[in-house]
Parts: C-alpha cells; structure tokens; sequence
C-alpha cells in the first residue's frame, strides 16, 4: 500500500542554511496494517505524511502510495487516500451532514449517493444527532469524528491519521478509537481491508492497537517493529528485587550480576533498598533469582515485574524520552515543520 525509498525532504532557511527534515526514509506498508509512526517534535514524521499524501513535494527519493507516485500522479494519489489532519478540516458555519455531502460531490458522487454516504458516516460515527448543527457548535470529540468522517467519504483504502486524538480527554479518545477500529473491522469483514497510518504523541495509542510500531527521529527510521518486539529487544523488563534493608543491597547487587551480568544491573543512588534487574523475559528471570537470593541467604522483601514502555523503547534508542522531546502534545513540530505551510500551498 506504502513504498518509500530513500524519500528526503530539504527546506531553505535564510539564505544559505538548508535543514534535512527527513534524511532517507524506506518504508513499506502492506494493505490492512495498522501502522503507529512515533518521534519527537521536528523528527520528521508529520513531513514524511505530508510527503506521501502529496501535500509536499519530495527532495530525492520515491514514494507509491496505493499503487500511484506521489509525484507524477498526485491526483491519483488523493482520490486513493483519506487524510485526517492535526486540524480540523471542516468548514465553521457549514451544517455537519451538509459538509459530508459536499465532500462526497468533490469526490465524484452525484447528490444521491453523496447523501447516502454521509447518512452512513453518521450513523457509524454517532454523529446522526447532530447533523443538523453547525460545525463550530460541535464539542472537541465530535469534531474529531467529524474529520474522520471526511476523510472516509470516498471510502479509501488507505486513511492518514496525523495525531487525531491530541487535546481530547481520555474519555472522548477512547471514544474515537473505538468508532475508528469498528469501521476498521467492518471493511475488513465486507472484503475491503482498510489500512491507517497514525502518528500520535499518545504512546498508549501506538502500544494497543498498531500492530507496527515506526521510530522516526532526526529525519530517519530507526525502528521498525511490533510494539512487543521493540520492547522486549531494545528496552526489556526490568526485575525489581527489594532487600529487606539496605545493607543486603550490595550483596544482592552482586548475585544478580552474576546471574544477569554487570550491565544488566542498577541500584539506585539514593540508597534505596531496590536492586533493578533488566531481562529481556522478566517472568522467567524472578524464579531463577528468587532462587539464587535464598542460596545465598538472602531474604528478599518483594518481587515485581515491570513491562517496559514505548517511551523505554525510545530512551534505549536516543537516550531520551519521547515524552521529554514533545514541546506540547497540541503543538506543531518544529519551527522548521511549521516552515513548510508555504510550499505546502505552492504544492497545492
């Protein structure tokens, strides 16, 4: 559905200074994966959708999104498409099933078909109560749906969904994801498998549903897995074993290293009485160790096991937390992202 080789994307800044936004991305997608891309504000995400929904043009490289160049066929491109953006997409004073029916007309149908269509987005978004209000009386959470519903008029394989849930509380996200997923469901069921390309600030997003998880940073791919992979090869469990004091912490530190090797092992500075122990199967590690600790005399406190975080996944590969490189989970990615909203209309 997605093939990306070596796509880059350079923006001038001042006269003489070029920034690399994105630096080579190869990617691939196949129909009907969910695919959560992660990275810092300025990584180079957002620039990379902009890029494979023709919204920007590449610097170098290629890129076939459903079948089509995004270059020499743009137009190809976006009737294959849907795209939520990070804002909203619909018009302030425009009715809410007047909008869906005018964005079915752009897309081809006659008003008969157009109306059918956006009777069935209400219906299967909850938004049939309010399809005679305006847009601008619309809450958050209804308004996000609503440019869902947008970008599935046409009915598209493919749907880009560019950080849909930012600034909605828990309960409106869930809500969301929960209307998104069923429409998911049902195409697949009907033999129309629809594939979505997210990007989110929301770790818990990516980590539940995508069943791929991309790292971004810098302009490039750095990882490429499932979420349960990532986890267990870059970050791992970690193994808490508390002392009953701790003057056993030293002895305890140094029968887990000699189980799991020195840099496997952490005691906290603080003088605390918690041993960590990272293992890439936390589950199997507690028992040989419970076992070791009572060999050696040791009696220990407690035992836990922590799965390790996406947010683990990106400190273990950059040595920092994602969580710490976001600015504001509203905010745009960068100054240099932000930069891009010419060339988007000369693209246009």
């Amino acid at each position: 559905m997605i093939r990306t080789r070596g796509l880059t994307k350079d923006f001038a800044v001042g006269r003489n200074e070029t920034v690399h936004a994105v630096r080579g991305i190869t990617l691939d997608v196949e129909p009907g994966e969910l695919v959560a891309v992660l990275g810092p504000n300025g990584g180079g995400k957002t620039t990379t959708l902009r890029m494979l929904t023709t919204l920007l043009a590449p610097t170098s490289g290629t890129a076939q999104v459903a079948g089509h160049d995004v270059v020499t066929h743009p137009e190809r491109v976006r009737a294959a498409i849907g795209y939520v953006g990070q804002g909203s997409g619909a018009g302030t004073y425009q009715q809410v099933r007047d909008e869906l029916v005018m964005q079915g007309r752009v897309h081809g149908m006659d008003r008969r078909a157009a109306g059918r269509r956006a009777d069935e987005l209400l219906e299967a978004l909850d938004l049939a109560p309010q399809a005679r209000r305006k847009v601008e009386s619309l809450s958050g959470g209804q308004r996000r749906r609503l440019d869902v519903a947008i970008g599935l008029v046409q009915a598209p394989p493919l749907l880009f969904l560019d950080e849909p849930s930012t600034g909605l509380d828990p309960h409106n996200r869930a809500n969301l994801w929960e209307h998104v997923l069923r429409m998911r469901a049902d195409a697949a069921a009907a033999g129309r498998p629809m594939t979505i390309v997210l990007t989110t600030h929301y770790l818990d997003e990516a980590d539940t549903m995508a069943e791929r998880v991309v790292v971004v940073d810098h302009g490039q791919v750095i990882a490429d897995d499932t979420a349960d992979a990532l986890k267990s090869d870059l970050a791992g469990d970690r193994v808490l074993l508390r002392a009953v004091s701790p003057g056993q912490v030293p002895a305890l530190a140094a029968l887990a290293e000699r189980a799991h090797g020195t840099r496997s092992v952490s005691v906290d500075d603080a003088g605390t009485d918690v041993v960590t122990v990272r293992s890439a199967d936390g589950a199997r590690a507690v028992p040989e160790l419970v076992r070791a600790a009572d060999a050696a005399g040791l009696v220990l406190a407690g035992v836990q096991v922590v799965r390790p975080t996406l947010d683990d996944v990106f400190l273990a590969l950059t040595g920092r937390s994602l969580r710490e490189t976001a600015i504001d989970a509203g905010a745009p990615e960068s100054s240099t992202e932000s930069s891009t909203e010419t060339t988007e209309k000369e693209v246009a």
